[in-house]
């Protein structure tokens, strides 16, 4: 399998903890596939290597918003929802019907009103803009 996204993924270790990536700071394909048991879709190739890479550095997983653990993925309102903010207020997802392309578009849906909205960015990118805003916002601190 082509990995597009993999070594983008795995830089985020040395970039804002100081430390080399290693494989324990991701999930491996088997644990991916056990927790992926029972779900009735693919993921795209951007989440999977998410995961991959750092699934299992709750420093990334937990950074201000929360990634869903591959075991918690749901499709609701037609949308892969993959990551929520700490106040429930938002949560992000992905168009179900484009699960088939490597780095689908991400939207935001309030979850007071319902209504999603395009974050004008795909996966990788609103990822890594993400961890950029959280990490170097709380260095200048």
């Amino acid at each position: 399998m082509t990995e597009l996204f993999l070594d983008k993924f795995r830089a985020l270790v040395p970039s804002y903890f100081e430390d080399e990536w290693v494989e324990e700071d991701g999930l491996s394909s088997a644990e991916l596939e056990e927790m992926m048991q029972g779900k009735d879709f693919e993921l795209p190739l951007a989440l999977r290597e998410f995961y991959l890479a750092v699934g299992a550095t709750e420093d990334i997983m937990e950074a201000f918003h929360f990634f869903w653990d591959p075991d918690e993925l749901e499709i609701e309102d037609g949308f892969l929802l993959f990551l929520e903010d700490e106040e429930e207020l938002y949560t992000w997802g992905m168009k179900a019907d484009q699960l088939s392309v490597p780095d689908p578009i991400v939207w935001r849906r309030n979850n007071a009103r319902g209504e999603w909205k395009s974050e004008d960015g795909t996966f990788s990118e609103y990822v890594l803009d993400l961890f950029e805003w959280v990490f170097e916002d709380t260095e200048e601190n």
